[in-house]
């Protein structure tokens, strides 16, 4: 059997504890070397996990011609970096959202993955969930007819990861919630939409809870090592608002902290045949059309597979490792919604609508 041997770069905890035991469920996985600044993690997860190689060192671990995929999980502003260097010493990359925090470094990174044959992905996890699924093979049958508005967002009342650490540090995350939750389901809305091409944003950042001290009510807050002396120098809140060159339009919003009810994922499509909601703490979606002359609500009965996004796109990434199936992702898709991303901090900052 073929066995491909892999090195994961950035040891926090979406690294410990979601993606390395997500290859290690593929028999075809050999966890061989792990990457990360504090020897003493580096040491402490490979004990863990028994791995036989360790790096402080990315560049070094890189040029190891034993090594066959590269996984990343560090902080946002070095993805496209490590990515980019991966793919020319011919290393395959699995990365974590986002693929980059900036469209000069997406743009950078398509052109060296043009340039090998090695594959790319960056983690898509929502796109693998029953849930996804289902809505995905709905719009594509044409079972909703022409969707042409969506909305979607991820609210927390009080669930700001990592207060003081990487991810309120702008210069290391590149954003707030709008490029760590908003990417994921700006990702999910675009992908059931089709792909379209984005034609204009606009959007509004809001940074208003950088001294809240209530205790956090979200257990993605655990996410981030907290630090007390830290930065907090990134938006808490986004809005937005998508134009598409298809007519279509996306609506958006995400909070770390706001004084809502309680925390809500969702995604709500409408379509000139059907329209679907999808409440992720409900579990269940609901879809809305018209019968005989009346209008009618459905619940299909779904496995909603909890936990299990992360794992089975990693096992998608495998499986097209080896010629199973063709890659569910390019980076084109990426590019989009780097741009979306970056089109509402712009047009935050600048008080107009962007144009691409």
């Amino acid at each position: 059997m073929q066995k491909f041997k892999l090195a994961v770069i950035g040891l926090g905890g979406i690294a410990e504890n979601f993606h390395i035991p997500a290859w290690l469920a593929n028999e075809e996985i050999e966890l061989t070397a792990i990457c990360d600044l504090s020897e003493e993690k580096a040491l402490q997860v490979a004990a863990k996990y028994n791995v036989p190689q360790i790096y402080t060192d990315y560049n070094e671990l890189l040029d190891s011609a034993e090594i066959d995929i590269i996984d990343i999980c560090t902080p946002n502003f070095l993805h496209a970096e490590i990515a980019t260097a991966a793919l020319k010493k011919d290393k395959h990359v699995f990365c974590e959202k986002p693929e980059a925090v900036t469209i000069e470094n997406i743009l950078k990174l398509k052109e060296t993955v043009e340039q090998t044959d090695r594959l790319f992905m960056a983690m898509r996890n929502n796109r693998f969930l029953n849930p996804s699924l289902f809505l995905k093979k709905l719009s594509d049958q044409g079972e909703l007819g022409e969707v042409y508005a969506v909305r979607c967002g991820w609210v927390r009342r009080r669930g700001i990861p990592g207060r003081g650490g990487w991810f309120t540090n702008k210069k290391l995350s590149g954003g707030g919630v709008l490029i760590d939750l908003g990417v994921h389901m700006i990702d999910l809305a675009y992908w059931l939409m089709g792909s379209p091409t984005p034609t204009t944003v606009t959007g509004s950042t809001y940074s208003k809870f950088a001294e809240n001290t209530a205790r956090p009510d979200s257990s993605n807050s655990k996410f981030g090592v907290k630090d007390a002396a830290g930065v907090f120098d990134v938006e808490d809140t986004a809005r937005g608002y998508v134009r598409f060159a298809s007519g279509a339009s996306l609506s958006l919003e995400f909070s770390w902290a706001a004084n809502i009810e309680k925390e809500r994922k969702f995604i709500e499509i409408m379509g000139t045949k059907a329209g679907a909601y999808w409440n992720y703490p409900d579990r269940e979606i609901k879809l809305f059309s018209e019968r005989n002359g009346i209008t009618a609500q459905e619940i299909p009965n779904i496995n909603f597979q909890d936990g299990a996004g992360r794992q089975e796109n990693i096992k998608h990434f495998v499986d097209c490792l080896l010629g199973r199936t063709q890659l569910s992702y390019n980076i084109d898709q990426g590019i989009d919604v780097i741009k979306i991303i970056n089109g509402i901090y712009q047009s935050a900052v600048k008080g107009t609508e962007v144009r691409f």
